[in-house]
């Protein structure tokens, strides 16, 4: 199989595209848009809730004033039964509003879950492993599970602490208009403050997202091919390539405390200077009878009030930037055009293949197939063998359409296979490869995943022609057997097993096996291959063979190497050539005799 080089995938030219900060909002009104009632209904009880809490300040200046001007005992009582009821009303509001609040959200994040999932389904595959599995995996992972405890703790206290600096504000106007000019003597701080972060934090957290999904793809390629690091004894570049990317990642976190402590420290700077300001005006409009103690003490109520929610939003900042930098990356995927919807092509007639001077490559510049001539007959089996890295797969996925190739054509029934259509795709050409994966949930509905409106009938005829049917009824439930990782674990020839019967079940007429009985034992190899035999009986058939008994029973064999095509014939004539496939049949024959 031949694949990008290690430490290749992942770079940041290859990641999937990350939307730019206009388009990103853009999206965010656009799935916002179908809500409009609910979202005025929490922007309404929001406003609601936040002005009553308002009313505390007042009515404790109305204390002190009693206080100070020696008031009826049922004055005091009156008030403070006000300032009870506030606190219910503000109470009650308040929980509701943030309710439908969080209700907001979480539908919204809900549609923003399900694009992106719709798209990154109709990503071409080539463009998602040239990126790299770790990429796609922090997305859906990392950047949604970021974003989704924003939507559920960040977004309603952001809501609820700007309500309350906004309205606080109009407080202090309607108190009067030389409280509302000392409490924006803090302003400059805070928005200087406020845009010296965020012109920091908008970057510096994009660029931690980008580093860490390289982090995870390089723990992925590291881990996932263990054997083959130990086997070419690349255990320290590997190690060097993960300490990179670790430290990289831990290199911008502290970069990110850093900005976080001086965040702080100069917001404390524009609290001191308001809170000074308001209390300095309060005294000298009380020295000039233009206010009341009360009215003074309800002004610095006002401002001191204002602490929590000033801090909670500029410190929400750091949570919305991360965020945002998340929502950023999910919307670059979302922006991917979707699968094309307009009419395609169908094959003209049948399913022959016809490869024509055929080239590709994963990097321009290194070329893992040449010049490949190659046709294939309606209804004949054709075997690719050759040794590792030979160029089967890579031929093999070209074939499928899997990609557009470099240079050269394939054409299935005289159409390139990435101009079908995905129905025109189902019914013309299947790709069992040996990573089949069985999905959670009964062995019926996996199996249906071939054709929707199989019967059972029709799901035991599939099982039985590749010999599953034993043992797929003597499951504890049969067919209604709940399999995948929550429930009954198939082995590996089980599970090719199930793709061959689902393979059966779409009834394609192309069919192309990538090592699709590699996975399994010597003596489930056997069965499968006799599985195969039937699966692929009447169709067109080309199989990257990983056993040469395989490849003797096709009708035609292909031997590749340094990815070309070497030699082609049946098994005994290229046995009688004495060429490259006489030297790899002996060395398997040789082999499986060690083996016995």
């Amino acid at each position: 199989m031949t694949v990008p080089p290690a430490g290749r995938r992942g770079a940041a030219d290859d990641l999937l595209p990350v939307a730019s900060p206009a388009r990103t909002r853009a999206a965010v009104a656009q799935l916002l848009r179908p809500q409009r009632r609910l979202a005025l209904a929490a922007g309404t009880v929001m406003v609601a809730a936040t002005a009553v809490g308002l009313l505390v300040q007042p009515l404790l200046g109305r204390v002190v004033d009693l206080a100070v001007g020696h008031g009826s005992a049922h004055a005091l009582t009156t008030t403070a039964a006000l300032l009870v009821a506030v606190a219910v009303v503000q109470g009650v509001t308040t929980g509701l509003g943030l309710s439908l609040v969080s209700r907001l959200g979480e539908t919204t994040l809900a549609r923003l879950r399900e694009q992106f999932v719709e798209r990154a389904l109709g990503l071409p595959l080539d463009r998602v492993e040239k990126a790299g599995a770790g990429d796609l995996t922090a997305r859906v992972t990392a950047d949604v599970s970021l974003i989704a405890e924003a939507v559920r703790n960040a977004l309603p206290e952001l809501v609820r602490s700007l309500l309350a600096i906004v309205l606080t504000l109009g407080a202090l106007a309607l108190l009067d208009w030389r409280f509302l000019l000392a409490a924006l003597i803090a302003v400059p701080v805070q928005a200087h403050t406020a845009r010296w972060y965020v012109g920091r934090a908008v970057p510096l957290y994009a660029q931690q997202r980008v580093a860490a999904s390289a982090q995870q793809q390089q723990l992925l390629d590291t881990v996932g091919a263990s054997p083959t690091v130990r086997a070419y004894r690349l255990e320290r570049e590997h190690t060097r390539l993960v300490a990179e990317r670790s430290r990289s990642v831990l290199r911008l976190t502290m970069r990110g405390v850093r900005l976080v402590l001086g965040f702080y420290s100069r917001l404390h700077i524009a609290e001191y200077l308001g809170l000074a300001a308001v209390l300095v005006t309060g005294y000298w409009l009380v020295g000039q009878g233009a206010a009341s103690m009360g009215t003074a003490t309800a002004a610095a109520l006002y401002f001191h009030s204002l602490f929590t929610p000033v801090n909670s939003a500029l410190v929400l900042l750091d949570d919305a930037q991360s965020a945002t930098a998340s929502l950023a990356r999910l919307v670059g995927v979302t922006d991917q055009p979707p699968p094309r919807t307009s009419p395609y092509t169908e094959p003209a007639a049948g399913t022959d293949v016809t490869v024509r001077g055929l080239s590709h490559a994963y990097r321009p510049g290194h070329p893992v197939l040449h010049d490949i001539e190659l046709t294939i007959s309606r209804g004949e089996r054709v075997a690719l063998v050759g040794a590792s890295g030979a160029g089967k797969t890579t031929l093999a996925r070209l074939v499928a359409g899997i990609q557009p190739p470099t240079a050269g054509a394939v054409l299935v029934g005289g159409v390139p296979p990435t101009e079908l259509g995905p129905a025109a795709a189902g019914r013309s050409i299947a790709l069992i490869t040996q990573e089949t994966h069985v999905f959670a949930g009964p062995l019926a509905d996996d199996l249906r995943l071939g054709r929707a409106d199989a019967t059972d009938e029709e799901l035991r005829a599939a099982l039985d022609r590749v010999d599953a049917l034993d043992w797929a009824e003597a499951l504890p439930d049969g067919l209604a057997t709940v399999v995948g990782d929550a429930g009954h674990r198939l082995s590996g020839a089980q599970t090719q097993a199930l793709s061959l019967a689902r393979l059966i079940l779409a009834d394609p007429l192309l069919v192309i096996l990538d090592e699709a009985t590699a996975e399994a034992g010597s003596a489930g190899a056997r069965a499968l291959e006799k599985a195969v035999a039937r699966a692929v009986d009447g169709r067109t058939a080309l199989i990257v063979a990983h056993r040469l008994s395989q490849a003797a029973a096709a009708d035609r064999i292909v031997v590749m190497d340094c990815g070309r095509i070497v030699e082609t014939g049946t098994h005994d004539t290229l046995r009688a050539a004495h060429g490259a496939y006489a030297a790899l049949w002996k060395a398997w024959s040789d082999s499986r005799e060690l083996d016995s």
